[in-house]
This record gives C-alpha cells, sequence and structure tokens, in this order.
C-alpha cells in the first residue's frame, strides 16, 4: 500500500497498483520546465502581492531556479517516483526549504497548473512545427526554381492525373508548388492555433477563482500569454487547444501523406519517374535489387496514428461533465505523441525533397502517350464556334479510333483526322504540342510558365517579409 501525498478526508494508504495505475508521470515527466517555469511566475505574483514574504518568495524562487538546473533532466529521464509531475517538483522543493515549500501551492490548484503547463507546451510546439513546415516548404520552392528548365533538352513537364489516369500535362514545378500552397494553409493551422491558445489557465484555481488577491495578468505576461482566461471553469475544463492542435497535426500529416504517395507511386518502375536517395531508402532482407521508400510509407502510416490521437481526444472530451475530469489525463499522451511523430517528419521531409533524382525525360515521354493534350484540342474546336458538348464528343471518338489502331494523336493524317470534324487538321494538330498546350494554362493558377514564374517570386517575397517579422516579434519568455 503506498501513502496518499494529498490526504485530507482520505486514509494514509492507496492501493499500491492503483497508485501506479493512476500516476502520469511517466508521460507528465516531460512537462517538467513548463510546471517550473508557472511555478516560477506564481511565486513572483504571490511575492509581489504579498501573499508571502519577500524572504519567503526568493528562498522559493531560488529553489525552484536549482531544481530547473539540476533535475529537470533527471525528471524527464523516469528517475522519479509519484503522481504526476506537479508533486515529484513540489517533493524536491520540499526536501530544499523544508515546509515552506507548501506556501507555493497557495491560491492554485492541480487543475489550473497542468492546464497552463500543457498550453505551454503545445504553444511551443506550434511554433516548431510552423518553423519545420516553412523550411519545407523552402525547399519545395527551391526544387520548383529548379525545375523551372532540364538539363536533359526536355521542359520538365509532369503527366498530370485524375483517377490515377493520365489526364493533362503541367510544370514539374507546378506540382512543386500545389505542395508549396498546401502546406501554406497547413503552417497557418498552427499560427491561428496558437494565436487561439494564447490565454492563460493559470489563477483559475480547482474551477471557481479563489478569494486571495492574485494578479492574474503578471502571471500571464510573465509566461507570454497574451492574457488571462476570462472564465475560470473555462479555464480549466477546456482542451480544445489540444484538439485544435491535434487537427492542424492531421491537415499536416494528410498533405504530407498525399505527397508521399505521388513520390512512392513516381518512384516505381511502372511510373519510373524518379529515384530515392539512398540514404533516406531501405533495402530487402531478401530481394538485393530492391530499394524501398520507407520515409514516405512511414508518413502514410503514421498519418492513421496522428489520426487516432485526434479521434481518442475528442471521444474523451464529447461527454465530461463541466470543469474538470481525471479523464483529462488522456490529453497529453496524444500530445506527446503526435508532437513526436511530426516534428522528425517534417525535418525529414526537408532533406528528401531536394534529393529526389527526377527523370524529367521519362516524364515527357510518358506525356506523349496517354492523350494528355485531348482536352485542349477540344478547347481549340470549342474556339472555333463548336459547342464544348459537342467538342468534347468529337474528340473523346477521335481517341478511341487512336486506341483501336494503336496510334498517337500527332500520327493521324488528314484523311483520318477528317472523318470526325472537318475542322481537324494536320496543321492543327501541330500546334497540340505537349509545350505548347502547358502554356496555353494561362488563367489565374494555371500552369504555364510565366505564371508559375510569378507564384514562386511573390512566395520569395512572402518568405522574406515573414522572416522580418519573425525578427521583429518580441519575445516574451
Amino acid at each position: 500500500m503506498s501513502k496518499h501525498l494529498w490526504t485530507g478526508r482520505l486514509s494514509d494508504s492507496l492501493d499500491a497498483e492503483f497508485a501506479e495505475f493512476q500516476s502520469s508521470l511517466r508521460f507528465d515527466c516531460r512537462l517538467a520546465h513548463y510546471d517550473i517555469e508557472a511555478s516560477i511566475a506564481h511565486a513572483q505574483m504571490i511575492r509581489d502581492q504579498g501573499m508571502i514574504t519577500p524572504s519567503e518568495g526568493e528562498q522559493i524562487l531560488d529553489a525552484l531556479r536549482e531544481i530547473a538546473t539540476d533535475k529537470v533532466d533527471e525528471i524527464k529521464s523516469g528517475s522519479f517516483l509519484g503522481e504526476d509531475v506537479h508533486t515529484v517538483i513540489e517533493s524536491l522543493l520540499k526536501e530544499k526549504i523544508g515546509s515552506l515549500a507548501g506556501k507555493l501551492h497557495t491560491a492554485r490548484s492541480r487543475n489550473d497548473q497542468v492546464a497552463t503547463d500543457l498550453r505551454l507546451f503545445i504553444k511551443d510546439a506550434c511554433k516548431s512545427h510552423s518553423t519545420n513546415i516553412r523550411d519545407l516548404r523552402r525547399q519545395l520552392l527551391s526544387e520548383a526554381e529548379r525545375h523551372l528548365t532540364s538539363r536533359d533538352g526536355h521542359p520538365a513537364i509532369l503527366p498530370g492525373y485524375t483517377h490515377l489516369q493520365v489526364a493533362q500535362p503541367l510544370h514539374l514545378s507546378h506540382w512543386f508548388m500545389a505542395f508549396f500552397e498546401a502546406l501554406s494553409r497547413d503552417e497557418s493551422r498552427f499560427d491561428e492555433s496558437y494565436k487561439r491558445m494564447d490565454q492563460c489557465p493559470l489563477g483559475a484555481a480547482a474551477l471557481c477563482g479563489t478569494s486571495w488577491p492574485i494578479d492574474r495578468m503578471f502571471t500571464a505576461k510573465r509566461l507570454g500569454f497574451s492574457e488571462p482566461m476570462r472564465n475560470s471553469v473555462d479555464a480549466v475544463a477546456s482542451r480544445d487547444f489540444v484538439t485544435d492542435y491535434l487537427y492542424a497535426s492531421s491537415s499536416l500529416m494528410t498533405t504530407l501523406s498525399r505527397m508521399a504517395e505521388d513520390l512512392i507511386l513516381y518512384s516505381t518502375s511502372e511510373f519510373g519517374f524518379l529515384q530515392m536517395p539512398d540514404e533516406l531508402s531501405t533495402g530487402s532482407s531478401i530481394m538485393p535489387q530492391k530499394k524501398n521508400p520507407d520515409l514516405c510509407e512511414l508518413t502514410r502510416g503514421k498519418t492513421g496514428r496522428v489520426f487516432g490521437h485526434l479521434v481518442g481526444t475528442l471521444t474523451v472530451l464529447k461527454a465530461l461533465p463541466t470543469a474538470y475530469n481525471k479523464d483529462l489525463q488522456e490529453d497529453k499522451e496524444a500530445v506527446f505523441g503526435v508532437f513526436d511523430t511530426v516534428g522528425p517528419l517534417l525535418r525529414l521531409w526537408a532533406r528528401l525533397v531536394p534529393k529526389l533524382q527526377w527523370d524529367t525525360e521519362r516524364m515527357y515521354e510518358r506525356t506523349q502517350d496517354g492523350f494528355s493534350c485531348a482536352t485542349e484540342l477540344a478547347d481549340e474546336l470549342g474556339r472555333s464556334g463548336v459547342p464544348f458538348r459537342e467538342a468534347h464528343h468529337i474528340v473523346g471518338r477521335l481517341v478511341q479510333f487512336c486506341i483501336t489502331r494503336r496510334k498517337s494523336l500527332a500520327e493521324l493524317k488528314s484523311t483520318e483526322l477528317s472523318l470526325f470534324h472537318p475542322l481537324l487538321t494536320e496543321q492543327l494538330m501541330e500546334r497540340m504540342s505537349v509545350e505548347s498546350v502547358v502554356e496555353s494554362r494561362k488563367s489565374f493558377g494555371g500552369s504555364s510558365m510565366s505564371l508559375i514564374v510569378q507564384a514562386i517570386e511573390k512566395a520569395r517575397k512572402q518568405f522574406s517579409n515573414k522572416l522580418d517579422q519573425a525578427e521583429r516579434a518580441p519575445r516574451n519568455r
């Protein structure tokens, strides 16, 4: 049997197996730095408010700083036993300054304490992920610039797919910029989540605030929050900041998983568009010829794990009675699991993208044999006055004609073309080259070279502006 740390109305014994089962220390030990940081802010506040003497305040603060310097790594390593990280730190504090350690908990509950610690962790996680996404976006942008021209004499043109069937040709740079834009939105979700969680729960106490004369604005500002949370019950009960973070991570993983799927397909011998770098691939234990795209495959697989943490947390929250419940202990493993997945993946992807070896000649060849210019041919008939639905039907029959005779559109003679419409001529077909079709897509957001160059230039300016803003931003903590 184990002793209750907080006896109160309870007996002095606790079932040993239950004590181990209900302990959160094995995972919330990661919050040690944040818990000490929040405790320092709280100690400074209660000292300044006259709730403890200046001498008591200095003793508490000195001891907390010593623990931060000497013990945080040891706490995180799991060297201590206890109910949670808060009780371990308070026990260490008591070893240093005796019963004075108990005054630190004046006007504070573990309910507002853990909510504050976790917000601080997730705020830092959001900033970290935003930075890593930006690094990956820079790599995509650089690759988009690099592939505006090709060294093998062919433009870097990729067959575009819908339903995984060849659809229309596009510049490879346009493919890179598609994921650049998607990741931009993912980055903004972390930035927006950060802003929404930028309110401090500390001072809400158990759920109703406190009768002590605390200064919540002081602790909020001291910890880098913009303001205190405005409702004490909401402060300890809400975990939407957790689900915000988990959703932003899930959306990001969806983007990475889709990019991974493209690269996996493109790296197969059937597509043959690229080679994965050796240092980010693995071999087979039995087949010596294999190069497996494991980073991309793990990205797909771990996306499901991240989704699971989001759904699991939402399920925990959906029917909780208002204010704190022990169920909320389940949020931290989800957060830490996602953080440990997303951070390394983003860093690895930023190393993968510039090392992909694209076979632009093979890509160009593939655009020739999938009727990828058929839509432009229908558009050309439409510009000559043929209703588009009729033009669509004409070109569809023409494609079927080519398939049955194993010919490409470019190989058809005038006599064959005229069978389908008098406007179809060899001269018209000469204008249906892949290059001219790609360049014809000049609508806003299209795949023409001039629009891609504009998009790249605009992105470079945005990066420069964001860097300037980051350098000018105040450092609250």
